[in-house]
């Protein structure tokens, strides 16, 4: 199948470091290993393009800068239109025309309904957050009205939406009733990309200390992440060890203050947000991972967590939202209280202590990944009711084009 990809959200560089990056980066990866040709439409690159997808053809509409936030939102609305003329011109200038539109949900935009309706072919509707109340909340919302109306065409003309996690597809049940295939299908792990660690020696290049522990978080850096929790966590445990955090974002400096304030600053690295490529080797110089949420509602699919299993490291991750139907009855993690920061320590203390437990459980974590959360048996079930025989063709892609 010929896919156009449609992502107008401006925080999302399609090559960028963040998780959401990530999330589109394997996505449009593992179409393409299936055979499929993609072509990527967006308001935001980035910089960190993987080798893999340098001949990736991508057309940007760059939002124009310097306004405010209720321009900018109109902004969005009109390259929303704009982008669906666009495929829709390029789908008639082309000897093989789209056979599918692939959109990941985003405010103001009717750009995949459109040009499903345009073209007469199907929209896959990717879903992975009650967008309108998350932007009430963590980051204002000037023209309500419209976003709703947005959000409503958009998954009124889906012919399959996919959820990131069941609270995410009761949101869109509830909101939205009578809508015909809405389906979930969580976050997965490129079990090739992402691999364990083969010996004491990491692929960065560093020996670490005999008996030295490295606990490691990756993520963004924001509150809801409970980073803060974790580090508070490590100043309570015993013996030697050393707390990685893979990541940035709007909470990096009171993080740090925190470690500061603690007395554990030198036993504690921050690491920044890395490149995607760069993210397997520093998992590897991980001995226990972490996903600290706290408590609340919870509706994410975390990234970290497949990424984590597919490392094979053994999990401390907390009791809320998808976690426990992810990893409870494993054997890969122990699950903890979001409210018991007491508990995170004990729990963390008892793989620091046992480098033969830490071993046993990054073994069930590594063999969860590959039987069950594959990006390509996930990939696979999205485009299920449109594929009819497997395709195999893949025709060579174009540069970035910006508009």
């Amino acid at each position: 199948m010929r896919i156009a990809y449609v992502l107008l959200d401006p925080g999302i560089g399609v090559f960028g470091t963040k998780g959401a990056s990530v999330h589109v980066q394997e996505v449009v990866r593992t179409f393409r290993d299936l055979g499929h040709e993609v072509s990527v439409f967006c308001t935001r690159t980035d910089d960190d393009v993987p080798a893999d997808l340098a001949d990736l053809d991508v057309t940007r509409l760059a939002v124009p800068s310097g306004l405010e936030a209720g321009q900018r939102e109109i902004a969005l609305l009109r390259l929303s239109d704009m982008l669906t003329d666009m495929v829709v011109d390029i789908d008639s200038g082309s000897e093989a025309g789209f056979d599918l539109v692939y959109e990941r949900y985003s405010l103001f935009s009717t750009a995949g309904a459109q040009v499903s309706d345009r073209l007469g072919v199907p929209l896959v509707l990717e879903v992975n957050a009650p967008l309108l109340a998350e932007q009430r909340q963590h980051r204002g919302l000037v023209h309500g009205e419209h976003a709703a109306r947005a959000t409503a065409g958009s998954f009124a003309g889906a012919k399959r939406i996919v959820c990131v996690s069941e609270l995410v597809a009761d949101w869109v049940r509830r909101d939205y009733p009578g809508l015909a295939d809405v389906n979930v299908v969580p976050n997965g792990v490129n079990t090739d990309r992402i691999t364990p660690a083969t010996g004491r020696h990491d692929r960065l290049g560093v020996r670490r200390p005999r008996g030295d522990v490295h606990i490691g978080f990756v993520g963004t850096l924001k509150p809801w992440h409970g980073t803060d929790r974790l580090i508070t966590a490590c100043a309570g445990l015993r013996g030697n060890v050393h707390l990685d955090i893979v990541g940035h974002g709007p909470e990096a400096a009171a993080l740090e203050a925190q470690a500061q304030t603690l007395g554990i600053s030198e036993g504690v690295t921050f690491h920044g947000a890395l490149a995607p490529a760069d993210v397997p080797a520093r998992l590897q110089a991980f001995d226990i991972a972490v996903a600290p949420y706290p408590a609340g509602e919870n509706y994410f699919s975390p990234l970290k967590l497949y990424e984590y299993l597919a490392a094979g490291l053994p999990i401390v991750a907390s009791r809320v939202g998808a976690i426990p139907g992810v990893l409870e009855g494993t054997g890969a993690a122990i699950l903890t209280d979001p409210d018991d920061t007491a508990e995170l320590t004990r729990a963390l203390q008892t793989l620091v202590d046992d480098a033969e437990v830490r071993r046993e459980m990054g073994a069930f974590a590594r063999a969860e990944a590959l039987s069950r959360h594959s990006w390509t048996s996930r990939c696979r079930d999205i485009l299920a009711p449109f594929i009819a025989e497997p395709t195999t063709c893949r025709a060579d892609s174009e540069a970035v084009r910006t508009v």
